[in-house]
């Protein structure tokens, strides 16, 4: 994999994951407690031997440029030629912000060509799953393909948020359709369509001849699913590629954590019994940056207080956290938690330094860094009253709480008097 360069689109508004995104790009909103959206795609790229990953930001790209630097570039050793660097946009070409996916790859087509690799493989950096992406590129070369795509089997009702692909039988594609409103299924599986996975492995000097070319067309949008590939399909090589699961699961693990709900969701898998996407495999390891933490820690048990009992039921809890008289069932608790006595938390997702106060409830709920509930304090009974406070309510009744929401002012204020 040494002539072969990765790309990572990680410059996304992330909007529809607002308030965890007010801060933060998409990438780098922490997911399963200990790691960042982002780690999946450069973990699938370690994994698969690719050691030259550019990383294409945009949109609050401070907390992921600081993830990247303290966490994955001692993967990568610069006297072997091996990198991962962080790329903003640098308006080379262009004095505005990216204008889409290729047009992104485009205004840095010249940190590309000075790598001078044989195959680019572009990436977005929003995705959970487990790929090898060392598979694909070699079913690029055995196709003799201009372009390959990742293909994802998806239901007809989840295909209209996808590039829906037609394909002959030599899974040669022959169409394809960016978020159709009625998408084609797949001949003889009325049940299910070919989608886009948004994994693209090109070879070289022909994506940059179409970058250049699409640069240059009036009209277009300057986006691979959009534009270049409906362009090429009737007079290039582009084939599908069928999503290989590295998972090692009965059923194929791939999420787009685009909303809060979906989020939510997806973390919320992590803590069953066996659940959907295996953290644990030594064969495939996920990577990120941790720091120097000590252990989580439990303490009061019940011994006539009441129900004061530090537990934590059904649940991940990282580094640093403490759960100290209090009760945590089916949460996740990122680092450095702390539960205090009393306090009941459920099906919840608590980033790092979060401070559950004594007697607070908290169910549904995610509650981003730092944030300091009140003793007392309840969130997720009343939804009418936590859109009243200013949080965010998702459409599934998730409530959300930002960095900056000023939880201790607005809660103290309605907090019921402890009896």
């Amino acid at each position: 994999m040494k002539n072969t360069l990765a790309v990572i689109l990680a410059g996304g508004k992330g909007s529809r994951l607002e308030p965890l995104t007010r801060d933060r790009a998409k990438p780098a909103v922490p997911f399963g407690g200990s790691y960042r959206i982002i780690d999946f795609s450069l973990s699938n790229c370690v994994n698969s031997h690719i050691r030259k990953v550019l990383l294409l930001t945009q949109y609050k790209a401070m907390s992921l440029d600081r993830h990247v630097n303290l966490g994955w570039r001692h993967y990568f050793n610069r006297e072997l030629g091996e990198f991962i660097d962080v790329v903003p946009p640098q308006q080379r070409i262009d004095e505005q912000w990216y204008q889409g996916t290729a047009d992104a790859v485009y205004q840095n087509i010249y940190v590309l060509e000075k790598e001078r690799p044989d195959y680019v493989v572009i990436l977005a950096g929003d995705h959970i799953y487990k790929m090898n992406y060392e598979s694909m590129v070699q079913y690029h070369k055995d196709m003799n393909a201009d372009l390959t795509i990742g293909a994802l089997r998806v239901d007809p009702v989840a295909a209209t948020q996808f590039g829906v692909m037609a394909v002959d039988e030599t899974q040669k594609i022959i169409g394809f359709d960016e978020k159709p409103k009625q998408p084609k299924t797949i001949p003889g599986d009325p049940e299910h369509c070919l989608a886009s996975m948004g994994i693209y492995v090109f070879t070289a000097r022909f994506l940059f001849e179409q970058l250049c070319r699409d640069a240059t067309k009036p009209g277009s949008r300057h986006d691979f699913g959009r534009d270049i590939i409906p362009s090429i399909i009737n007079t290039h090589r582009v084939f599908a590629f069928p999503f290989r699961d590295e998972n090692r699961k009965s059923d194929a693990y791939w999420r787009d954590v685009g909303t809060l709900d979906a989020y939510y969701e997806a973390n919320m898998d992590l803590i069953a019994v066996d659940p959907l996407l295996n953290m644990y495999d030594d064969n495939w390891p996920l990577r990120t940056f941790q720091l120097n933490y000590p252990p989580p820690k439990f303490v009061f048990g019940s011994r006539g207080e009441g129900d004061r009992a530090g537990r934590a039921l059904d649940s991940i809890v990282c580094l640093g956290s403490i759960v100290s008289g209090g009760s945590v069932e089916r949460c996740i608790l990122g680092p450095k938690v702390r539960v205090n006595s009393f306090a009941k938390v459920e099906d919840s997702i608590l980033f790092e330094g979060v401070d559950v106060g004594r007697h607070a409830k908290i169910r549904r709920a995610i509650i981003d860094k730092g944030v300091n509930v009140p003793a007392g304090a309840e969130i997720g009974y009343d939804l009418e009253l936590d859109r009243r406070r200013g949080f965010t309510v998702s459409d599934g009744g998730v409530v959300v709480i930002a960095k900056a929401d000023g939880i201790e002012h607005v809660l103290e204020s309605t907090v019921k008097p402890i009896t």
